[in-house]
């Protein structure tokens, strides 16, 4: 070249010194290359844009995972990132060695590498040599560094033995990567094989059960605890000749036997098989020992950590029962998921207890704690409980005892500022009528999915939970489940995990509860999932942390027309009915009453018409506590199809004086109670019964009655004293 004349263009110079270029985009997925860099891969000489998988087809597998660790490790330290590449041709050998220099960058919008680089022929080293162990040029020391960061992050995430063999057999090693690996272990006086990898499964049967009094590399190693390193054949030969023979099939020119030592005891030998000579240099040998010491601490926390589950479903499994045989005219279902910490049982359980005359008992409660004491106390608990419901006692009697039992269980324990108690639902099921009498001590209520989809809380009656006071009382309440009903008992796990309080976990549950359509099966499924599946992680609840607790839950269902325990597709029946016990003793429970019939005419359209009815509802048991001494029980109904349903409401008490209209004064305080029925309701009256009376109202969601139809009421109700 002439002085002043201009320079070639960079292609030319590059492909004069047989040099190739090349750029590679993530995002893309896509490589283009030039003629020459084409040729060096292998290709027709000329440009082309090829696929991540027609490039990685051209090139030595374990110099691909190498690529993308060196480009990440350029990245993060701006650096080049400069790479040894064996070149392969369609049969697997390797036709030349490249080196390749480039300068990544990263696209954090993009989340994607973009890199443009050369590629250039280089004399290929001989296999054992440094150069040739070296696939990545470079800091040596650097590279390993990386490495070792890399495998024991991911050897510590790995939680179970299979995981933690996966793990070792995808580790590259920076510039001599083993394509055979097998780890062995102890038991008793014998070798075994627990995992392998790069040979077949039938090859592995001479080694899977060997004395450790062999003449091979692995028992000499589980019982000296020192490392065997052979970087020949021949070295192998003349150590080991009576083992040779079974080595020496597999087509191995090195190995490397290291000791998986935990604690000072020597738990079993990892065994790192080469394809090519390896010399075993310090550094190497350095590398190698250090993946054993973390493969063995991987391997030792797996293998507990195993164990512990195994007791754990274990313990578990003998404590939860079975749900015994069918139940004509119902379906049961049940679920227990232990996600509490440490062994990861708990005092959550169920129970289903047979009774005489075809009727059975459900129980579901919570001791308080995660460890293996509440497990145990939950097994004593609920044999006591068992043991009472066996012997006939009413709900009430059975919890009283349990109460008792529970509190001289605890006080009499070695630590007594370690004192625990109990939550427990108990309810007795006549499948004949679908009657319940249940008891209550501090549980959450029972919820019910009626019919036609509706899902409520069944306020109860309740006292304290068991052991907090031996001498507690526990009132019975009496509910009704109606064909095609079904009913869910659960612990607070359910409705508390992942950060919600009651009130929205509820809310999370009743979506699930009222849109559902399926077996009785599929539902225990779908609440669980929607506490502890994928979409639970994003849906968080408002308090500060996703609080984890065990889940016990029950689902009982009397079969009928919409029940969803037949054929899914059918027909709900139009009929929701709710009951509520008032008690002289407790009028806070008006306001539970008055939740009630809102949660009922959830779907009502007519704002108007549900504050009536609440206003009503709350008139009529106020009027029954105020003026009578006895309790009062209100029973709700929302019947008929959609615009044309009618919500009757009717309390009834024992008292023996019949309401009656009165004229009160402006400055009166009450009487006005009929008065209001009589201007709000579209049907009312008062019906005696053979021991006290009832008074009821009827609202309809269809259009007001005509000119001059007034509210159907008895006349001779009315004007009695």
């Amino acid at each position: 070249m002439r002085t002043g004349e201009p320079l070639p263009e960079v292609g030319v110079v590059l492909a004069a010194l047989a040099t190739g270029l090349w750029h590679w985009d993530t995002a893309e997925g896509e490589v283009t290359v030039d003629a020459e860099a084409a040729r060096l891969l292998g290709l027709p000489a000329e440009r082309a844009t090829l696929t991540e998988a027609q490039v990685r087809a051209r090139l030595h597998p374990v110099d691909w995972n190498e690529i993308t660790g060196v480009v990440q490790l350029a990245v993060a330290e701006g650096t080049l990132a400069e790479v040894r590449i064996r070149i392969m041709d369609e049969h697997g050998h390797v036709v030349r060695v490249v080196r390749s220099r480039s300068k990544p960058s990263f696209d954090p919008a993009r989340k994607a590498y973009e890199l443009t680089g050369t590629l250039q022929e280089v004399t290929e080293p001989r296999p054992g040599t440094p150069a040739g162990r070296s696939a990545v040029t470079g800091d040596w020391r650097r590279s390993r560094e990386a490495f070792l960061l890399d495998a024991g992050r991911a050897l510590a995430e790995a939680r179970s033995t299979e995981e933690v063999l996966r793990v070792a057999a995808g580790l590259s090693m920076p510039g001599f990567s083993p394509d055979g690996l097998a780890v062995f272990g102890v038991s008793g006086d014998h070798l075994t094989v627990i995992g392998h990898h790069g040979q077949p499964e039938n090859e592995v049967n001479p080694f899977v059960d060997m004395s450790l009094s062999t003449d091979y590399p692995a028992a000499e190693v589980a019982r000296t605890g020192r490392a065997v390193y052979l970087s020949s054949p021949q070295q192998y030969r003349s150590r080991y000749p009576m083992t040779w023979p079974l080595a020496e099939r597999f087509g191995r020119r090195s190995w490397a036997y290291l000791p998986l030592t935990v604690a000072g005891r020597t738990m079993g030998a990892w065994l790192a098989a080469f394809a090519y000579p390896v010399a075993f240099t310090p550094d190497e040998r350095s590398v190698l020992t250090t993946v054993a010491r973390m493969l063995a601490q991987a391997l030792s926390r797996a293998g507990a950590a195993e164990n512990q589950r195994e007791l754990t479903e274990g313990l578990q499994r003998t404590m939860l029962p079975a749900l015994g045989p069918e139940i004509p005219g119902m379906d049961i279902a049940a679920r227990y998921v232990p996600t509490g910490g440490g062994l990861q049982v708990g005092g959550d359980w169920y129970d289903m207890i047979p009774l005489p005359g075809g009727r059975f008992a459900l129980v579901i409660g919570d001791v308080q704690g995660h460890d293996v004491r509440a497990a145990a106390l939950m097994g004593q608990l609920r044999i006591a409980l068992r043991a009472y419901a066996s012997e006939g006692h009413r709900p009430d009697a059975v919890l009283s005892r349990a109460s008792h039992f529970f509190h001289g269980l605890t006080q009499s324990e070695d630590d007594p500022g370690d004192l625990r108690f109990a939550t427990c639902y108990y309810a007795e099921v006549d499948p004949a009528t679908g009657t319940m009498e249940s008891a209550r001590a501090g549980h959450l209520d029972p919820v019910v999915r009626m019919a036609d989809g509706t899902a409520l809380i069944l306020a109860t009656a309740g006292g304290l939970p068991l052991g907090i006071d031996p001498d507690s009382d526990y009132p019975t309440t009496r509910l009704a489940l109606e064909p095609g009903d079904t009913l869910m008992l659960c612990t607070d796990g359910l409705v508390e995990t992942g950060g919600h309080d009651l009130q929205t976990g509820w809310h999370r549950l009743r979506v699930i509860l009222e849109e559902h359509d399926g077996s009785l099966e599929e539902l225990a499924d779908a609440l669980v999932q929607a506490v502890h599946g994928p979409s639970s992680h994003h849906t968080t609840g408002p308090l500060a942390d996703r609080r984890e607790d065990d889940i016990a839950l029950l689902l009982l269902c009397r079969q009928g027309e919409g029940c969803g325990c037949g054929d899914s597709t059918a027909v709900r029946a139009p009929v929701r009915r709710t009951m509520l016990t008032v008690a002289q003793a407790e009028p806070a429970r008006i306001a539970t009453a008055r939740r009630h019939l809102r949660d009922l005419l959830h779907d009502w359209p007519g704002e108007d018409q549900r504050d009536s009815a609440v206003l009503l509802l709350s008139e009529m048991l106020t009027n029954v506590l105020v003026h009578t001494d006895t309790d009062a029980l209100l029973v709700a109904e929302v019947s008929g199809q959609p615009g044309e349903r009618r919500i009757r409401v009717e309390v009834t008490d024992n008292g023996d004086d019949l309401p009656h209209k009165r004229r009160p004064g402006e400055m009166a305080s009450s009487g006005r109670g009929l008065m209001l029925i009589e201007m709000l309701a579209d049907a009312w009256g008062v019906a005696p019964r053979g021991e006290g009376k009832s008074i009821w109202y009827e609202l309809y969601e269809s259009a007001a009655p005509e000119d001059g139809a007034g509210p159907s009421v008895d006349p001779e109700v009315l004007s009695a004293p």
